[in-house]
């Protein structure tokens, strides 16, 4: 199964704050375990919602809406994209995670619908 990983943004990754070397290097050795497991199919970290924007539709309308966004727990600051045998798989390659964020953070894990579920 599909999943994706977001990583939730705080109020640091909001601010723009770049994570310390220390962490960049955990990080990178825990994507190296789940490349070499075969789990690993896409991961990136994202910029402040102040360089985003969002696009609301209202039937043909559509209103551009500029960044930042409020509800800082509600927005993604990066994800992966793995390939897991089920959904406990994931949870227990998240809980070897490093905390991705210098204080409390959250990850959360969403299953990608798949043809068969359509059937």
């Amino acid at each position: 199964m599909r999943v994706m990983v977001f990583v939730k943004a705080t109020g640091e990754s909001e601010k723009g704050t770049l994570p310390s070397a220390e962490l960049l290097e955990a990080m990178g050795k825990f994507n190296e375990e789940l490349v070499q497991a075969g789990i690993l199919r896409d991961a990136a970290g994202l910029k402040p919602t102040s360089q985003g924007k969002r696009i609301a539709f209202d039937g043909t309308g559509r209103t551009v809406i500029d960044g930042p966004f409020v509800a800082t727990s509600e927005l993604v600051a990066g994800f992966w994209i793995w390939e897991v045998k089920n959904m406990d798989e994931a949870v227990a390659w998240v809980k070897r995670c490093p905390n991705p964020m210098p204080g409390p953070s959250e990850i959360e894990i969403r299953p990608f619908y798949e043809m068969s579920d359509f059937q």
